[in-house]
């Protein structure tokens, strides 16, 4: 079985590069981006069960990306990486509807058991959702055309 697919984004290239290789090795298909900008972009053109995103980053900081993200309306779950002095910020990130956070630097086992529980949170909101929309189409067949006509966009 494949493994969760990943954006990990981070300004730090170093880290990226070599947290990619880590979570490669343990099975998931990984992305690594360095910037919020990129992280829109990627999520437009694909599908990602779990973005890994670093909240202090110039431009596009991780709190805008994170709306951003929430805009998409993405069957995707957002687990935020932060620095020590950072835990009010990725405390509003939660709130803000992230699944949860790590301080940096932290231990991969750490960081694997994240995105496992978030991989199986956005599982179960899309069974749900899906659960959500036969229910309605049993209810009323016709609308079966308004609910599935929804189709994210290539660019």
């Amino acid at each position: 079985m494949i493994g969760a697919r990943i954006l990990l984004v981070d300004d730090e290239v170093v880290f990226t590069k070599n947290m990619a290789k880590l979570l490669t090795n343990r099975g998931y298909v990984v992305t690594p981006v360095n910037s919020g900008d990129s992280a829109i972009r990627e999520l437009e053109e694909n599908d990602f069960d779990v973005v890994v995103l670093d909240l202090k980053m110039p431009g596009m900081d991780g709190i805008t990306t994170l709306k951003e993200i929430k805009k998409l309306g993405l069957f995707t779950e957002t687990l935020i990486l932060t620095g020590h002095g950072a835990i009010d910020t990725a405390l509003e990130a939660t709130k803000l509807g992230a699944y949860d956070y790590l301080t940096k630097p932290c231990e991969i086992d750490e960081l694997v058991a994240k995105i496992e529980g978030a991989w199986e949170k956005k599982d179960d909101a899309q069974k749900d959702d899906i659960q959500e929309k036969i229910k309605k189409v049993v209810e009323s067949p016709s609308s079966a055309f308004s609910l599935f006509g929804k189709k994210k966009s290539k660019k």
